[in-house]
């Protein structure tokens, strides 16, 4: 991915165009991180008003678009959702057909959704309009309760920073993780949310306990290759295991089974990119057992392989070693001892 075209029509959201411009416009070259030629695009070039009050002047119209490698589409006000600029959803169609990624923050999937690109496939909005998205647009499987969905080439991101979470995971995919997370650094924000918006839907914020599970799920990170179950990080933490579960899923948006299976994706794809280790050692540290069952949930998860996505990612220049990762590692754990793939969850 070389090219983005950001959208960006009359009564443009601020906050969402701006996260495209943070997400892929800036030159990070000075981190190693390859730039892109990055452009912002409108129908009819000139002055844009945004939904606020101010307008900003955009020189380039929809050409770029027409060849750029990824194209975001940025929020439109309500009442346009319908009647869409039929040269924005032409240059959506155009880009789905030619295989480009395409990517909507925040309602402009009701952009991705009028062009029919959306159909049948499944996708997601902000969750207060969830249900009109399905109501106008019944052959759009919607799923009110993530951050983001990703079907084929196509991201559809929730509401308002989800759109960040959207942008962090196509970044992921195309850059590999190290320099994805290079990038949320440089952002001050993590590289990876759990969890969806159902957390926030018509819902009172969690009362925050005295009891931080920070602790637990540092130590978590740091055993990330042993068996781990709800029981033992219940009793790390000092509360029952029905108790733990719940309040787990209320800070993190997912359950402790989720949550450890993604950390563990996350560790094989660093591994993957900064060692030379083998598939079944980068198992073990991961925790997943068996170069087997690390490949049947990297498939599941990232729809590639570890080989594969080493081949594409491996980045040799700042490479650890073989004993720097074992140094690494906690002190109590084995060979032998590696985590299930699946930690139990509890109801």
């Amino acid at each position: 991915m070389h090219t983005v075209a950001v959208v960006v029509q009359h009564g443009f959201a601020p906050f969402e165009f701006g996260l495209a411009c943070e997400a892929f416009g800036l030159d990070r070259s000075d981190d190693g991180i390859p730039p892109f030629d990055f452009r912002i695009v409108t129908p009819d070039p000139g002055t844009v008003k945004s939904n606020m009050g101010f307008s900003i002047n955009i020189d380039d119209d929809l050409a770029f678009a027409e060849e750029a490698d990824l194209v975001v589409v940025t929020p439109v006000p309500r009442g346009s959702w319908h009647r869409i600029d039929a040269r924005v959803a032409e240059v959506v169609r155009r880009a789905v057909d030619r295989d480009a990624w395409v990517l909507s923050v925040c309602s402009g999937s009701f952009v991705l959704a009028a062009s029919g690109v959306l159909d049948g496939r499944r996708a997601t909005t902000h969750w207060m309009y969830a249900d009109t998205m399905a109501r106008m647009y019944p052959a759009i499987d919607v799923d009110p309760d993530v951050l983001y969905v990703q079907d084929g080439r196509i991201i559809t991101s929730a509401g308002t920073a989800a759109g960040l979470d959207a942008c962090l995971h196509l970044l992921r995919q195309e850059l590999g993780a190290e320099v994805a997370n290079r990038i949320a650094r440089r952002m001050v924000v993590p590289p990876q949310r759990d969890g969806g918006q159902a957390q926030f839907i018509e819902k009172p914020l969690p009362q925050v306990s005295s009891l931080s599970l920070a602790p637990v799920t540092d130590w978590m990170l740091e055993n990330l290759r042993l068996e781990l179950t709800v029981d033992q990080l219940a009793a790390k933490a000092h509360m029952s295991p029905r108790t733990f579960a719940r309040r787990f899923k209320a800070d993190h948006g997912a359950t402790p089974a989720a949550w450890l299976a993604r950390q563990r994706i996350i560790h094989a794809q660093r591994l993957l990119e900064k060692t030379d280790l083998g598939l079944d050692r980068i198992a073990y540290e991961c925790g997943f057992g068996s170069a087997a069952v690390l490949r049947q949930n990297f498939a599941r998860v990232l729809g590639t392989t570890p080989t594969a996505y080493r081949a594409r990612f491996a980045c040799h220049e700042d490479e650890m070693t073989d004993a720097a990762l074992m140094d690494a590692g906690p002190a109590d754990a084995e060979p032998g001892v590696a985590a299930s793939a699946v930690l139990e969850p509890v109801a």
